[in-house]
């Protein structure tokens, strides 16, 4: 089996933005020659931008190399992101965009890719173990090319996350979260219901009655229920819930169901784009930039990885996190994403 290039260029501990920048640029340079990459002439960076109250998610300077790099080339490039599941300052894209603008991210024009309320999808064929179709944010459709930068920390659920985690939650539209989460579907809570109808005019299956009448409730019928979770992202009085025991012991006793989940959607998420993937295994924390705290580092800083392979670039971060002491959880992930086709867990480690 021919082993899949990983490209390497070690960082010292605790590097400058402008020496993560330039370290980056070059590592990114490297892969499109050595690879014949041609670049497309309108692409996006597929970032996080951290939650309100996180410190260790990728500072915009980092990124600075890169999008001089496309500059040059003439490509013009922005940053993209999809809405979240849960509350906070990345539910929505109008506070989104805010969140972004405050962590210094603006350099580049910012796409929500799933909307403003996180429904705006479309549907992505897979003949995978738990998914037929996969639902990303519809506007990634926009970008034949998209350069997916990572930073490769622990995760308390899917063990760890890099390009993998980015294709896959990074890329879903709410719907898909909501599949890859939980795989069940909402119900209103009647006593927050308004009958205002919102929840209603989303649905695109016509699952949903409203109660009108005196002792009547709302209601969503199941048997027509998509599961896309656009009731639940439009509802201005918090009446849709995704909650249930069902769901919630999928996620946290069922861990490996819900990692093959991840990886499917990576699967589809990488089959439609020609992506080029970037780690940075900086400032490596026991969690993900999701989180609303501070974290510190598990060990020191390791360097920035590239390929045009997911499941290889993510396995060289992970073997290169285990030869320094850090074995994190998660390798389903990494083996249920080469079954599913997003890449090879085989590759040949290139030092720059």
């Amino acid at each position: 089996m021919t082993k899949v290039p990983v490209y390497f260029v070690p960082v010292k501990d605790k590097p400058s933005p402008e020496e993560v920048s330039a370290a980056a640029r070059g590592l990114f340079a490297a892969l499109l020659e050595r690879e014949h990459v041609t670049l497309e002439k309108k692409l996006a960076l597929k970032v996080h931008f951290g939650e309100m109250g996180n410190r260790t998610f990728l500072p915009a300077a980092d990124y600075d190399g890169i999008v001089d790099l496309l500059e040059e080339q003439g490509s013009s490039c922005c940053y993209i992101e999809t809405c979240v599941l849960y509350g906070g300052k990345r539910f929505r894209a109008e506070e989104h965009r805010k969140l972004a603008k405050s962590h210094g991210f603006t350099r580049l024009p910012v796409i929500i890719a799933d909307g403003e309320s996180g429904e705006e999808q479309t549907l992505h064929p897979i003949s995978g173990k738990h998914f037929r179709t996969c639902s990303l944010g519809r506007a990634f459709d926009d970008f034949p090319q998209i350069i997916v930068c990572s930073h490769f920390k622990g995760h308390a659920l899917a063990g760890f996350g890099g390009a993998l985690k980015q294709l896959s939650m990074g890329f879903a539209s709410k719907g898909g979260k909501l599949a890859m989460h939980m795989g069940i579907k909402p119900k209103i809570r009647n006593w927050l219901c308004k009958r205002c109808g919102v929840c209603q005019k989303r649905c695109q299956a016509g699952a949903i009655t409203l109660g009108r009448a005196k002792g009547e409730v709302s209601r969503i019928d199941h048997e027509k229920c998509l599961g896309c979770g656009a009731c639940f992202s439009a509802c201005p009085h918090h009446a849709v819930s995704i909650l249930s025991l069902r769901g919630l012991s999928g996620v946290f006793f069922q861990k490996r169901r819900f990692r093959e989940k991840l990886a499917e959607y990576a699967a589809a998420s990488h089959t439609s784009h020609r992506n080029i993937y970037l780690n940075f295994a900086l400032v490596i924390t026991r969690g993900c930039d999701c989180e609303p705290r501070p974290m510190f580092p598990l060990i020191p800083d390791i360097g920035i990885f590239a390929s045009l392979d997911p499941v290889a670039v993510d396995q060289a971060c992970w073997d290169a996190c285990a030869e320094r002491g850090r074995k994190f959880k998660g390798t389903e992930m990494l083996e249920h994403a080469e079954k599913a086709g997003a890449g090879s867990r085989s590759y040949e480690l290139i030092r720059l």
